[in-house]
Parts: structure tokens; C-alpha cells; sequence
């Protein structure tokens, strides 16, 4: 896979819709230098609206990639669903600054999609990736178990045999007044 694979050629194009597909694996993240994603199989569909002022993209972003668990650092399957909207006007200047509107120089003939599909697919990424099977609890691990015994809430013979210093209960009790 090369950036070059996303190149759209808009000159040769009749004014219309057109649609362009690409399939998307892990090899695609390694022209970002992207290595969170684990195995990764995305079809990006991008519907391209070309009239004589300007072009207008939809794309249409489904699939799915491993990724390792937060807590417990097994890998599991986690969905990709995502949607962006581009508008390719022409100007003076190459102009990018704005999320939704590419700025195209007179004269251009081509532009390259690439970094579009790969922002729509890691903004897509959860921030925090749970296993599905921690969610339900059926997922069963030796980091699970470790955590769950160094876990706050659990009461370690320790902490039971401490002596609860009776300033703790004076103060609770000053609190509880209130």
C-alpha cells in the first residue's frame, strides 16, 4: 500500500457523484508511523460530488481492528464507525488549517485522501479500550485476578487486624453532626 493508492485525479472527472472504495489494513498505518492498531480490517467509502466551483467528499468509514485491552492488556476486536465530510474548494494557496475545508491552489489537478481516512479512522478509537469481556464479566485473566486482589474495595487480612485510630471516629462524629 503506498500514499499514492489515494490520489484522486479530479481533472479527467464529468461533473456528478462518483464513488471511490478502499480497503484498509494494518500496512496502511505504517505510512503514518501509526503502530496502536493492531490487525485492522476498514472499507472507507467515499462518495465524491464534483460541480464546476468546488467537490464535496463523504466518507463513509466501517470496520474493525484489534487493539490491546486497557486493563487487562489482552487483545480484542473493537468496532470502527465513523463519518467526515470534506469540502475541496480552490484558492490562492494550499490551505488545510480547517477540519472540514481543503483549499486547493488554480491549476491543481489531483489531491491525496490518505491523512483524511487515517484521522477519521483513529479519531474512531475509543480513549479508553475496554475488553468487551470485562465489561460482562466474562472474561477471565491472570491480570484481571491480580487486580482484583490489590483492589481498594477488597479487605486484605492486613487492613482488617489494623486498629482504627479513634481520632478518625471523633472527627467522623464532629462531621456527622453537622
Amino acid at each position: 500500500m503506498r500514499l499514492k493508492d489515494f490520489d484522486i485525479s479530479f481533472v479527467g472527472l464529468k461533473d456528478g457523484t462518483h464513488q471511490f472504495r478502499y480497503d484498509i489494513d494494518e500496512t496502511f498505518f505504517d505510512l503514518f508511523d501509526y503502530s496502536d492498531l493492531g490487525e485492522a480490517k476498514i472499507q472507507v467509502v467515499c462518495d465524491f460530488k464534483k460541480s464546476t466551483t468546488m467537490m464535496e467528499l463523504q466518507f463513509n468509514i466501517q470496520g474493525s481492528t484489534v487493539l490491546p485491552c486497557d486493563i487487562s492488556n489482552e487483545l480484542f476486536s473493537q468496532p470502527i464507525t465513523s463519518d467526515l465530510f470534506l469540502v475541496v474548494k480552490f484558492g490562492e494557496f494550499f490551505n488545510d488549517e480547517d477540519d472540514e475545508i481543503l483549499i486547493l491552489p488554480h491549476g491543481s489537478h489531483k489531491f491525496n485522501v490518505a491523512q483524511y481516512i487515517y484521522e477519521g479512522i483513529v479519531l474512531a478509537v475509543p480513549a479508553k479500550r475496554i475488553h468487551p469481556g470485562i465489561e460482562d464479566g466474562s472474561l477471565s485473566s491472570d491480570a484481571l485476578e491480580r487486580l482484583e486482589a490489590l483492589s481498594p474495595g477488597q479487605s486484605n487480612e492486613e487492613e482488617s487486624n489494623k486498629a482504627i485510630d479513634p481520632r478518625w471516629d471523633k472527627l467522623k462524629k464532629l462531621k456527622n453532626n453537622n
